[in-house]
């Protein structure tokens, strides 16, 4: 079953050393902004394709498949809401990251608040990026090449990959990494299209049929989900259930107040804060393009659900008790899997390798492959502007822009060893990858997404407040994390993670508004250049008279809203 044939071998081959020549082509180094911005000439096309890219990452792949096969269709909801996240940080956050010309989104947080601030989101942005965006895609190009060289240890596998990924990442910088991207996701979106169409060929009637099949399943007990059962958790009872965003209170993926709360917070800080997401849009050319490029990345988001989510449904349909032992892969445990249920993130090699011809199948994996580069090279790219533009320019001023270039690629070479070694613990964590990723988010990002948001809509917010909200919640987290670990507060760990995001976000916000409330008001001026004001909007109303609609972003996030309307509701 996880073979690969000689076309397929020579098909990979060809795209690895292509794209690491392309990349290194597309190189820009002759000063820090060209090195770590692209030197900000990207269009909004280029912008729109290489956030999507960078977002609908190998890890995505594999994650939204195994929770689609676990009938969490309502993982679709980070996806769709990204739409409206992208919209809202294009209106008012935008505007002040380009206007400012900051290279990272901490050096932003410096100019709103104090380098206190800076410090910390810095360090806290760079171990996300390891632990998160990096180490995850490394961990499924592991899963996917283990399967098919499974006499190559997976140390091996996981340091090539690295390797490759940061062989233009390093020489090359952000306009290497964005210039890739838009290649690579185009061979992503045929990839998906391709296995979706021949997982509905190998089903057989189409839509309809796979919705009878849940039906059926469903009906007859054949799926138990794992323990969901047996904890009283909510089981979708029909295929109208399934495909439903809106989940009851029991939902242990997603409850219905999670999409209105959880889910906002977490692709706020995604899309609007992570540097890792917003160098790209800080590498436009200018505002418009920023936004248009914003608005872009929003609608390729919306097909998702066809092209990404269902084949993980279909696998269920087709491969729900296919014996997968002979893949050889070994769990936590050390046993190997028997089952795909018992191993859900394996459903997307599970698909590729039952379903695509050959020639395709390297093809499709070349894609797989191509968005894990696309993600690790990224990652590499924002971590080591952090830590060049962030702590190595602070503490050495006096370095020329050269200088900066070589300590960024120096950066990139730490962080490929950092990440490498993470790896391995990312199964211990949490079965399911998205899973993982959107716990480490939960925990990381609502002190964060507090401090923006009082930075921008309220003047009196302060230096010390900001500082303290987010110590407070870094350390509040680290408990709750501790907790888990070694069941310190039995209540707080039954709490859905989201509710915990919610609490956390709270308690910052409480922290930061007290604490600014009691100290010495931050300098007006200075407050004036980062916070939003209502003259703005007016400013900005009078300069889009004279734009055609198709210019217009407001009428453009007017569209793309209704169009994101139409398409949920056909899902609620």
């Amino acid at each position: 079953m996880n073979t690969l044939g000689t076309l397929d071998i020579l098909v990979i081959l060809v795209y690895l050393f292509g794209i690491i020549w392309y990349g290194i082509s597309k190189s820009k180094r002759d000063s820090s902004e060209d090195y770590f911005l692209g030197g900000r000439t990207m269009t909004w096309p280029i912008v729109g394709i290489a956030l999507f890219s960078a977002n609908i990452s190998s890890s995505t792949l594999v994650g939204l498949a195994s929770d689609a096969f676990q009938t969490n269709i309502n993982v679709y909801n980070y996806e769709w809401f990204a739409v409206v996240v992208l919209i809202f940080f294009a209106i008012f956050f935008l505007p002040f990251y380009l206007r400012s010309g900051v290279y990272t989104m901490p050096e932003f947080i410096e100019r709103r608040y104090d380098r206190r601030s800076r410090y910390y989101f810095s360090f806290i942005t760079i171990i996300g990026n390891v632990m998160v965006d990096t180490a995850a895609a490394l961990y499924v190009g592991s899963i996917v090449l283990k399967l098919l060289f499974p006499d190559i240890s997976s140390t091996m596998i996981i340091i090539m990959l690295a390797v490759a990924a940061a062989a233009y990442t390093i020489p090359g910088g952000l306009n290497s990494v964005i210039q890739t991207e838009v290649i690579q996701a185009i061979l992503l979106v045929i990839g998906s299209c391709l296995l979706t169409y021949f997982a509905f060929t190998e089903l057989g009637g189409g839509w309809n049929a796979m919705m009878k099949g849940l039906d059926s399943m469903l009906a007859s007990g054949e799926v138990s989900f794992g323990d969901r059962a047996l904890e009283g958790k909510y089981i979708p009872g029909n295929s109208q259930e399934v495909f439903s965003l809106l989940r009851p209170n029991n939902d242990e993926f997603m409850p219905w107040w999670g999409l209105l709360t959880g889910v906002p917070l977490l692709g706020f800080y995604f899309w609007a804060n992570n540097q890792f997401m917003v160098q790209r849009v800080l590498g436009a050319k200018n505002l418009d393009h920023g936004r248009w490029g914003a608005l872009f990345a929003g609608l390729l988001k919306l097909p998702v659900i066809f092209i990404m989510i269902v084949p993980g449904v279909l696998a269920m349909l087709l491969y729900n008790t296919l014996d997968i032992s002979t893949l050889n892969y070994l769990l936590p445990n050390g046993s190997i899997c028997a089952r795909l249920a018992d191993c859900p993130n394996l459903t997307y090699p599970v698909l590729l390798f039952n379903l695509l011809p050959t020639g395709i199948l390297g093809l499709v994996v070349a894609g797989l492959m191509a968005a894990m580069m696309s993600s690790v090279s990224a990652t590499f790219n924002s971590a080591s502007t952090l830590i060049t533009m962030d702590f190595i320019k602070q503490i050495r001023p006096q370095m020329t822009s050269r200088q900066l270039v070589r300590a960024g690629q120096i950066s990139t070479l730490v962080l490929v060893v950092l990440a490498s070694a993470w790896v391995p613990f990312i199964e211990r964590v949490s079965d399911s990858l998205w899973g993982y990723l959107q716990l480490v988010i939960a925990f990381t990002s609502p002190p964060v997404v507090s401090v923006f948001l009082l930075g921008l809509f309220w003047k009196r917010a302060n230096g010390t407040g900001a500082f303290v909200s987010l110590l407070a919640g870094g350390a509040f987290a680290i408990f709750m994390i501790l907790s888990m670990t070694y069941d310190i507060v039995p209540y707080l760990n039954g709490i859905h993670f989201l509710a915990k995001a919610n609490l956390l976000f709270v308690i910052s916000i409480l922290v930061h508004v007290l604490v600014s409330l009691g100290s010495s008001p931050p300098d007006q001026q200075k407050v004036a250049e980062y916070t939003y004001r209502k003259k703005l909007f007016a400013q900005e109303t009078e300069e889009l008279r004279e734009s055609p609609w198709y210019r217009n972003y407001r009428i453009l996030a007017i569209i793309l809203l209704v169009i994101t309307a139409l398409l949920v509701g056909v899902f609620l």
